[in-house]
């Protein structure tokens, strides 16, 4: 039943599964830069939806060459100048790379629009462009998957009161953040207008339930895998070479170094 929470899934079941699941992520990541693929994922959903979490997941055992994550600040007085989609495009992959959208230029129809930074007009004219745009990227060959992560209210209240509760957490409790509790209908309002204008054929959104996170984030990264034809790269043959004899070197006395104190010692 969508929305449905299933906190029953062992930690155990989890683990097990999302190795797995990491492991083919590798395999997809070797698929892509043999064969010079461009891959972009878009990350969005509201605040404490689990987005941060599952891109953690997807890009663990990746390789940073290959795979980065976009997570863009606020624009800066030049950009704001410049078209709305340019400095998003400026962070496209080229051949044999994944870019992880952590946000993406979806902020013109969510938070931009609620909170005001943006006019009506600039967002009307997101609304006609974003489609236009998807599709240009599209028909260059770039491969783009769009996930919308899917919180309720009292789960997202939840997580927000353990952030702030947590001081290894507190970091990522802005303001802004606590604003969208108030603001939760337009959020919801500004959603469905996105949803209608940009839900299109060529790059629909998908919507992954996530007040339960493990299973938010196996469900998201198995059905990425599913919606992309990779194929097993056989990997290089590498032989680990013998070490060579010595030729007489000796390390330097220890004292002329500055070594970092032994913390452990005193645990």
């Amino acid at each position: 039943m969508a929305g449905k929470k299933a906190a029953g899934l062992p930690r155990k079941v989890y683990e097990k599964e999302l190795l797995r699941l990491q492991t083919e992520l590798v395999r997809l990541q070797e698929w892509v830069r043999a064969n010079g693929i461009r891959l972009v994922v878009v990350f969005e959903g509201r605040d404490a939806a689990g987005k941060g979490g599952t891109i953690k997941r997807v890009s663990e055992h990746l390789n940073p060459r290959v795979a980065r994550i976009a997570a863009l600040p606020k624009p800066t007085e030049r950009e704001r100048t410049q078209w709305y989609f340019q400095r998003y495009v400026e962070h496209l992959p080229a051949a044999g790379e994944i870019v992880l959208f952590d946000r993406s230029w979806y902020n013109r129809a969510g938070v931009e629009q609620v909170m005001g930074f943006c006019s009506k007009e600039e967002h009307q004219l997101f609304l006609r462009q974003c489609p236009i745009f998807e599709r240009m990227l599209i028909e260059d060959g770039i491969l783009l998957r769009k996930y919308w992560f899917s919180v309720s209210d009292t789960e997202q209240q939840e997580r927000f009161r353990r952030r702030l509760e947590d001081p290894l957490r507190r970091w990522k409790l802005s303001p802004m953040d606590l604003e969208s509790i108030t603001r939760w209908e337009a959020y919801s309002r500004a959603k469905d207008e996105m949803m209608v204008h940009t839900d299109i054929s060529e790059a629909p959104w998908y919507v992954v339930e996530s007040d339960d996170k493990r299973t938010a984030r196996l469900n998201m990264i198995a059905h990425l895998l599913s919606t992309v034809p990779y194929r097993e790269v056989p990997p290089p043959v590498l032989e680990l070479p013998q070490r060579p004899p010595s030729t007489g070197y000796q390390r330097s006395p220890r004292d002329l170094r500055t070594y970092v104190p032994d913390h452990t010692a005193g645990l």
